[in-house]
């Protein structure tokens, strides 16, 4: 398996797990701290799905941007989650598995983004 398809899948396991915690956070939570976890979550991935899909139209620069994009949403997220884990709304373990995961998507974008010229 290549890299790229390791990283999705890191990136899609990610989004699944926030959106099974998310379901048990409080519902005055759904417009505020619920959905915004879970739209960061799937902006890590989309915008590299995206910029991804443009890599090959000989615009670095595009493809770059979509890579930073979703790293911005990754440190995002990282955010969300910690304030979630400090309002109780994620107990210790998940919080921990969220910020392994949060880390191994982190190294693989910013690889892939420094080699980018």
């Amino acid at each position: 398996m290549e890299f790229h398809d390791k990283l999705k899948i890191k990136m899609h396991l990610c989004v699944k797990y926030i959106y099974r915690i998310t379901r048990n956070f409080p519902k005055d939570e759904l417009y505020g701290v619920t959905s915004q976890l879970r739209r960061a979550a799937l902006s890590i991935i989309l915008n590299y799905i995206e910029g991804y899909a443009r890599r090959k139209s000989n615009n670095c620069k595009v493809y770059k941007n979509f890579l930073e994009i979703s790293y911005g949403s990754l440190k995002e997220t990282k955010y969300l989650i910690y304030f979630s884990y400090t309002e109780g709304y994620i107990n210790k373990e998940d919080y921990q598995k969220l910020l392994i995961m949060n880390d191994e998507i982190g190294k693989m974008l910013w690889s892939t983004i420094s080699h980018i010229k």
